[in-house]
């Protein structure tokens, strides 16, 4: 049964994905669910995924589901839309995932009278930028996240700061209390795709030479069980180097962390949206991909990013595809004393501004045009 009391409209939102993808979408859900009170929004989506949508607006809902557990296949996803149906009168969706799962669920609302609008994958623009065919850029994700609320004729403002804007940030007993004059970096060595990312040993010798300095705290973030063991291997080496993964945590947590941190560096990876949900300036390294793919974190800029210009990038849209050349010669051949270079400038600038992430990075970019105008 529907449940009483219900709004003008029930939008059911899907996506599905990994992590960051998931997190994407936060920067326009909740801005549109904002700007539409009168709605509710249903977001469905994986568990571990759902527990990251923190001090949501009142007309959200998330819901969360097991593929494998209870509705895998046609007859599942069928099953898991009628219960959706039931529950919430559903009468429009925003498919923001748009794959085999999500279309089974769209055909089984339009057959109930839902309207349905979906993500524009834009798989030419995709094609032709990896061949090389074109240097015309995928339309940003965000951008496409709006588009799909759009066409359902809801009002999508780009109005989005971040998780805890006009409300107290959170604390966490597993985050330390940060003193005067403490530098802190999260470092996020790790992506989906190990294709993304920065050789270890270099990234090492990162870590190893920013710790040199005594006001430096550097927070490593990973996750699962064999970047557990590699980031424990680093952390004892070296003072003031925390490794995340040690302590079980929770997103709140991660928020609490992130909050306090004057940068993070990372691969092109669920990290940097983390970062962009907490406002924070995420210093992103490029390799088999590139921000022309869609994917740059909401409200980060690419000037401060760490990347090659070579003919061959980029390859990949999501960078699951192997290197033609076998060396990922693109992450391979960074320096680390260029990466350690561009991160302690972007931190110092950052505490000599007192301030942070975004803010920053869009101080230095009307700094830098207000040059190129007196130029």
């Amino acid at each position: 049964m529907a449940e009483n009391n219900k709004p003008l409209r029930n939008v059911l939102v899907m996506r599905l994905s990994v992590l960051g993808n998931v997190a994407m979408t936060i920067p326009v859900l909740y801005p549109v669910c904002r700007a539409n009170p009168d709605t509710r929004f249903i977001m469905l989506t994986k568990k571990w995924p759902a527990s990251m949508f923190h001090d949501r607006p009142a007309n959200l809902k998330v819901v969360d589901f097991d593929v494998k557990e209870n509705h895998s296949g046609l007859f599942g996803l069928l099953k898991l839309a009628a219960q959706l149906y039931k529950l919430y009168d559903i009468d429009a969706v925003a498919d923001l995932h748009n794959l085999k799962g999500t279309k089974i669920i769209d055909t089984y609302m339009k057959f109930k009278g839902a309207k349905i609008a979906r993500l524009d994958r834009e798989k030419p623009k995709r094609k032709a930028l990896v061949t090389h065919k074109s240097n015309e850029p995928v339309t940003p994700i965000h951008e496409r996240y709006r588009n799909a609320f759009r066409e359902l004729g809801f009002e999508a403002p780009d109005t989005f700061t971040h998780l805890y804007d006009g409300r107290e940030w959170p604390t966490s007993p597993i985050v330390p209390n940060k003193e005067e004059g403490q530098r802190w970096i999260a470092i996020s060595p790790f992506s989906s795709h190990a294709h993304k990312a920065y050789p270890l040993e270099q990234m090492e010798k990162v870590i190893a030479e920013l710790s040199k300095n005594e006001n430096y705290w550097i927070f490593l973030m990973g996750g699962g069980k064999q970047e557990k063991i590699a980031l424990r291997t680093i952390a004892r080496k070296y003072k003031r180097v925390i490794s995340m993964a040690e302590v079980k945590h929770k997103f709140i947590d991660e928020y609490a962390l992130l909050g306090q941190c004057d940068l993070m560096l990372t691969m092109e990876s669920a990290n940097m949206h983390l970062a962009s949900l907490v406002d924070l300036q995420a210093m992103t390294m490029w390799g088999p991909t590139s921000p022309a793919c869609g994917y740059l974190g909401y409200n980060q800029i690419v000037e401060d990013d760490i990347q090659l210009d070579m003919d061959c990038r980029p390859c990949s849209i999501t960078g699951d595809k192997v290197c033609k050349y076998g060396d990922y010669r693109c992450l391979k051949n960074i320096p680390p004393e260029y990466v350690v270079q561009h991160v302690i400038e972007a931190v110092e600038h950052n505490v000599k501004h007192q301030t942070k992430g975004t803010k920053l990075a869009q101080i230095r970019k009307a700094e830098q045009e207000a040059q190129d105008k007196e130029g």
